[in-house]
């Protein structure tokens, strides 16, 4: 199963919309677990240790931040990006194909751009 992390700027109809479909996601919030406000290298870091993967709007720096955590050989379970535009049916529909149709070690190491 793949587990998620909500960074604090993710659009929070983005997280009803995915528990609404399935409750039985495996989903938390930066804000949930004493994060916010926490630098972007310090929720990597959680994440990492966490085996979630990474869903937020933030791709000025989220991006390069990981890359970095690569580039040094630190684990880094993956990003999902999603454009602030995208419309929040399509990017829930998308991160349902992620999930039903992957498995963590699919994401490991990379970063995902939403819509598809």
């Amino acid at each position: 199963m793949i587990k998620l992390l909500a960074d604090e700027n993710l659009d929070n109809t983005i997280i009803r919309g995915l528990l609404r479909r399935n409750p039985d996601i495996d989903i938390v919030r930066v804000q949930d677990i004493g994060l916010s406000g926490e630098d972007d290298p310090v929720v990597l870091e959680w994440a990492a240790n966490e085996r979630r993967v990474l869903l937020t709007h933030d791709v000025a720096t989220i991006t390069r931040y990981a890359y970095e955590r690569l580039a040094q050989d630190l684990a880094m379970p993956g990003v999902v990006e999603i454009r602030t535009d995208a419309p929040v049916g399509s990017v829930i529909e998308d991160i349902f194909i992620i999930l039903e149709c992957g498995v963590a070690e699919d994401l490991d190491g990379q970063v995902y751009y939403l819509p598809m």
